[in-house]
């Protein structure tokens, strides 16, 4: 990394961390959301910068944690070292249908199945009662993580939600920095440039767009996590294609493949809207 990439980050790093200082609670929520944001983002930058999947429909999986966040916390499930796996699960199993499903389709047909798949489950949590609706789900519990009776971090608190929200963020940057320099992201670099030479060499190109589409899906699970633990509630305007549109359009104003450029391309959009 160049040194003038590295204080940069440096700088926003500092920068981030002290948006709490300002004794703010509405930065410091609005800052958090930012956040959540930028790992959305990322999220789908990884599919459609790095391997060239355009999806219309990647609101599917923030909406899928988001609701299961709700509803585990309904039931009484408020620590996030349960409710986090459980929720990253079901957008995990959510990502892997409809990759298989769509994948195997291909160029605008592909597309347009991200889009009927959101759609789909944008009507099932607008028109049943036992997601609240289009109301949405509210949550009145406040989230913490704990081990038994120990409670290790209240969530609740403004400030110790933010460094969390904030830490996931710059952890799932590093992350995506190192998997789109691996062998792994090369290959999906490569089948975004020439999918037919890539399938020629001897690649099983199906299986690394259906990885790269998992993972995409788990972190765009993550974000609705977050989202959900920022905000308290799950209502279905999180599922809509317009949601996906606005996360697209993050990228695009940030720059494809850079994933540090879709965080900003949040930073803008929220501001703009």
């Amino acid at each position: 990394m160049r040194p003038v990439t590295l204080a940069a980050g440096l700088i926003i790093v500092a920068a981030t961390a002290a948006i709490p200082l300002f004794d703010s609670p509405y930065l410091t929520a609005h800052a958090a959301r930012i956040l959540i944001y930028a790992v959305f983002a990322m999220s789908l930058d990884l599919l459609v910068g790095y391997c060239g999947l355009v999806s219309l429909g990647h609101a599917a999986f923030f909406g899928v944690a988001a609701y299961a966040t709700a509803m585990l916390a309904q039931a009484g499930i408020t620590n996030v070292l349960i409710a986090l796996p459980l929720s990253l699960i079901a957008a995990a199993a959510a990502a892997l249908v409809i990759g298989l499903l769509t994948l195997r389709m291909g160029g605008i047909y592909y597309i347009m199945g991200t889009l009927a798949f959101a759609q789909m489950l944008f009507f099932l949590v607008n028109d049943n009662d036992i997601f609240g609706g289009s109301d949405g789900l509210l949550l009145l519990d406040r989230f913490s993580a704990g081990i038994g009776r120990v409670t290790l971090l209240d969530l609740g608190n403004a400030t110790t939600r933010y460094y969390v929200i904030a830490a996931v963020a710059l952890a799932t940057f590093i992350g995506l920095w190192f998997l789109v320099r691996s062998p792994f992201g090369r290959i999906l670099q490569g089948i975004k440039s020439n999918e037919q030479r890539m399938r020629a060499l001897g690649y099983p190109v199906a299986r690394y767009k259906l990885g790269c589409f998992v993972i995409g899906g788990v972190l765009a699970g993550l974000a609705g996590h977050l989202y959900v633990v920022l905000t308290s509630l799950a209502d279905p305007s999180i599922v809509d294609w317009l949601h996906s549109a606005q996360v697209l359009m993050m990228v695009i104003l940030g720059g494809l493949g850079t994933l540090i450029g879709p965080a900003f391309g949040a930073f803008i959009l929220i501001e703009l809207i």
